[in-house]
């Protein structure tokens, strides 16, 4: 099994650990310590040794920190995790915050009156986070100190070691360039700004950049390490020895020089500047090694970050691949759930392993691409829910069902999400369901000027809902990666995102609503960025083509609500559901599709 369902903290360990956490930054003279979500590399999934948010509070979200201090602690969390944390925190030692309606430097501002030293382990949080927190701190008396030693590392006596998986080659016929050509022109690209190297911290950079994938995360084909790219295309590799074998280390060849994570801080001190460093995802500490030996730092995007997400025409190619593959077992798995839901004797956990056997079962999945959601009745209302042996749900006729799922396969990474009826349809759940559906099939068929960017477009996805007076607290979608990690920066689909879409951006899809103790809806479908098709003046416009195809729950589809646009839309796409996968399924889920997939 991929997926496992047991808890690995729980609330009543929080108040122990506070206590010796606080006890240890009495004896350091600090007021309090940041406890971030994040580990050195800045990801949004870390390691067991370096989970140490959950460790101390119980909070599993993927996003979030605590600010620890001598009277309270304060889980900062965003809108997808305000019911998750609640369940996951002790309430009497730790405070759920609102954030980002308040700020970091707002919190301790209130409940430092009199000022006081707040420590953080500058390998943990990026030059951006920290700057923005101590402006928000000018005049206050309250001060941000870098650490040498973690407080948190000195009281986890049982952390695990750092993962030691192997690397492994990503082919070529996949990635569509070489490593030497992608770091070519990299390079390139940095002697036009004069700058002598750059300083690479997220693993999905190097994995791309290197054309290798690992093992270190789960639900995450990374290698973790750090690198440097020179201006001359040779790169220094910051990773442990053992994770290479005779074949990786051919693939590397003689522009890779491998060195341990050890050497790194001294790496950098030896460099010659100007260095590029990311302040939005390197650590503090990458800048502060640089300026202590007097190495210009230029801060700059990630140069991998652009090139990442514009796929190429091989890595298009694959992600369709992986696409069609995931929608036949996607469809067996409805064909399965319709007849079996019903029934009344699954729960949330039997719902999820089946899943993930029909996926197994194609015989080329490499792991989930992130713990599936599977929440029955109210616990879809959680958008981020992750079932364990202690929150397992029955899935109850007459109620909702909500499944968002992935996998990784060799040649690409899916990202699904379905709602569907168990049995008799919730009669209450019917309109927020076609808005919601509403909203998906607005970004599906949107066209629009080069040179926009998600923030753009997000509003499309939520007319339908606002008209209703509804909303949801999360983006419409994010970046996904090829093979690759299924949340990818820098493009999303949100109100915040500046970043202009380009062709071959791959991107999520997935508006929804939650109704708290009641249901949760969300539909989801990955979509490619492409040019458009000429029409009108001929103006220079991008759209979306879609990558998904799994059948919608007609069901819980009002089609009185929807214009005749929409209608088509519907219908068209559940046509090309049939023909895309009807072939390819068991006789009886074939049957099941074509009344799944006739038109309203």
């Amino acid at each position: 099994m991929f997926q496992e369902f047991t808890s690995r903290s729980a609330p009543e360990n929080g108040p122990p650990r506070l206590a010796a956490l606080r006890e240890g930054l009495s004896r350091e003279g600090l007021s309090g310590f940041i406890v971030p979500r994040a580990d050195a590399h800045q990801g949004e999934y870390v390691a067991d040794c370096d989970a140490r948010l959950a460790w101390l509070t119980g909070f599993t979200g993927s996003a979030g920190f605590c600010i620890a201090l001598m009277d309270r602690a304060g889980v900062f969390v965003d809108g997808r995790y305000r019911v998750q944390v609640r369940a996951e925190v002790d309430p009497r030692s730790f405070t759920p915050v609102d954030w980002p309606e308040v700020k970091a430097g707002v919190w301790l501002k209130s409940a430092l009156p009199q000022g006081g030293r707040v420590g953080f382990d500058p390998w943990l949080h990026t030059s951006a986070e920290i700057a923005e927190i101590e402006a928000a701190l000018t005049g206050t008396g309250i001060t941000l100190e870098p650490v040498d030693h973690n407080p948190i590392d000195a009281i986890w006596t049982d952390r695990p070691a750092p993962p030691m998986a192997p690397a492994r080659v990503h082919p070529a016929a996949l990635s569509g360039k070489t490593s030497g050509d992608k770091r070519a022109a990299l390079a390139e690209g940095l002697k036009a700004r004069g700058v002598r190297a750059a300083v690479l911290t997220l693993p999905d950079s190097i994995c791309w950049l290197l054309n290798i994938r690992g093992a270190d995360l789960a639900r995450n084909p990374l290698m973790q390490g750090f690198a440097v790219l020179h201006d001359t295309g040779h790169l220094t590799l910051y990773a442990e020895a053992a994770k290479f074998d005779a074949e990786t280390h051919a693939h590397l060849g003689n522009e890779v020089t491998l060195r341990p994570v050890s050497a790194f801080a001294p790496g950098l001190r030896s460099l010659t500047g100007p260095v590029l460093v990311d302040p939005a995802s390197a650590p503090v500490q990458v800048s502060r090694e640089l300026s202590e030996e007097g190495i210009a730092v230029f801060t700059a995007q990630d140069p991998c970050l652009l090139p990442k997400a514009r796929k190429n025409a091989a890595e298009v190619a694959g992600m369709d691949a992986a696409h069609q593959r995931d929608a036949v077992a996607m469809a067996e798995f409805l064909a399965w759930l319709d007849t079996e839901a019903p029934k009344g004797d699954l729960t949330e956990i039997d719902v999820v392993k089946r899943l993930e056997a029909f996926r197994a079962a194609t015989g080329c999945l490499t792991d989930i691409s992130f713990d599936t959601i599977c929440g029955a009745g109210p616990h879809g209302a959680i958008v981020h829910y992750r079932v364990t042996e202690a929150t397992n749900r029955r899935v109850i006729p007459g109620e909702l069902l909500l499944v968002d799922s992935g996998a990784q396969y060799p040649n690409g990474t899916t990202d699904i999400t379905r709602t569907v009826a168990v049995g008799a349809v919730p009669p209450e759940a019917r309109a927020p369901f076609t808005r919601v559906l509403q909203g998906m099939i607005a970004i599906s068929r949107a066209r629009w000027p080069r040179g926009l960017a998600g923030r753009d477009l997000d509003a499309l996805a939520r007319a339908p809902l606002w008209a209703a007076g509804c909303d949801y607290d999360h983006g419409t979608g994010h970046g996904v990666g090829a093979a690759m990690c299924v949340h990818e920066g820098p493009a999303r689909l949100s109100r915040v995102s500046m970043v202009p879409l380009e062709e071959g951006m791959i991107l999520s899809n997935e508006p929804g609503y939650y109704r708290e103790g009641a249901f949760g809806i969300r539909i989801e479908n990955l979509v490619l960025v492409e040019a458009a098709p000429a029409m009108g003046d001929n103006r220079d416009q991008l759209a979306f083509r879609t990558l998904t195809w799994v059948p919608i729950d007609r069901r819980l589809i009002d089609a009185d609500m929807l214009s005749p646009a929409e209608r088509d839309w519907i219908d068209t796409y559940h046509a090309e559901v049939l023909a895309r996968v009807g072939e390819a399924v068991s006789p009886a889920t074939r049957d099941w599709l074509q009344a799944a997939c006739a038109a309203l």
